[in-house]
């Protein structure tokens, strides 16, 4: 049938925030239907290196795309240059509908032969030992490309386009389980698809997630205090000789920030050295007030 909708299923391998029962169900149900479908181990990974079955899928006239949330979805298509209409794409989240809904509205209006494609068909796997592909996607529709999130951000996750936005360039870069950017973008712009939170991970139904005020919650700026409780800890460390006891301390230090932004314990421990840090702020400083004067690729092109 040439107007039936293209069908991608994503199985969300390499994270657990999928009921498994609903994820497996649905892909038992689409293989023995009879109708073809597309199934990705993990569409994070497609769009992380902007695998071209992204750019393909979004140039089909319809789309049914069994994932997550569709804010996650549609901002996984964006950063993979791929961008999603609303008209275009019907995304149904497995995170929150049971199998049977999924089912439904993917086959809605489809007819299906009842013999399966493959009989033993196996939910597509991730790689062993493969990086998880963790890693924020920007929601253009709340985004004011404030530039905050490349500010705040230490590993060069962020970067800016030659219109002057903002864009996810270097998405290997970011610290897995760490959505700390997230709670200090004023817009709530910015999405991980993976995260627990419903706050964080797309979800448009509920509060946003309270903004951390990082003046109020460490007294300064936090990459000066990162520096001065990083050179508190090795003070203690060299004046006691006592490894653990520097240890203790710079881990009682840093739980509030842990605490507050829901940054892992071992991003938080691996930072670098103050002195590094701050290179890396003022570096990241730098760029965002650059791109913020800098000329869109429209004015450049007029002038």
């Amino acid at each position: 049938m040439a107007d039936q909708p293209r069908i991608l299923y994503c199985h969300c391998a390499y994270a657990q925030v999928l009921p498994a029962e609903v994820r497996d169900r649905v892909f038992q149900t689409l293989s023995a239907s009879g109708v073809k479908f597309e199934a990705v181990a993990d569409l994070c990974e497609l769009a992380a290196r902007r695998d071209p079955l992204l750019k393909e899928i979004s140039g089909s006239k319809w789309v049914r795309i069994a994932a997550c949330h569709p804010r996650a979805v549609k901002g996984l298509f964006a950063a993979a240059g791929a961008a999603l209409s609303e008209r275009q794409a019907w995304i149904v989240n497995m995170r929150v509908q049971s199998a049977e809904e999924v089912v439904e509205s993917l086959l809605l209006q489809i007819p299906t032969s009842g013999a399966a494609l493959q009989a033993d068909a196996k939910p597509p796997q991730p790689t062993p030992g493969a990086w998880k592909p963790w890693f924020p996607v920007i929601d253009y529709d709340r985004c004011t490309h404030c530039m905050q999130c490349l500010s705040f951000c230490l590993f060069d996750v962020y970067g800016v386009s030659a219109e002057r936005k903002i864009q996810v360039q270097n998405p290997r870069n970011c610290k897995t389980d760490c959505p700390a950017c997230a709670r200090v973008c004023p817009e709530n712009a910015i999405i991980f698809p993976k995260h627990p939170s419903i706050a964080i991970n797309g979800d448009p139904d509920v509060d946003p997630p309270a903004k951390v005020d990082i003046s109020a919650l460490l007294g300064g700026d936090v990459y000066a205090v990162l520096r001065q409780r990083s050179a508190t800890s090795k003070s203690r460390f060299s004046k006691d000789r006592d490894e653990t006891a520097a240890l203790k301390e710079r881990q009682a230090c840093l739980a509030k920030l842990q605490q507050e932004m829901g940054v892992p314990a071992e991003v938080l421990s691996a930072l670098p050295s103050p002195e590094e840090i701050r290179r890396r702020a003022e570096e990241a400083q730098q760029r965002a007030q650059a791109a913020l004067r800098r000329p869109t690729g429209d004015q450049t092109r007029k002038q």
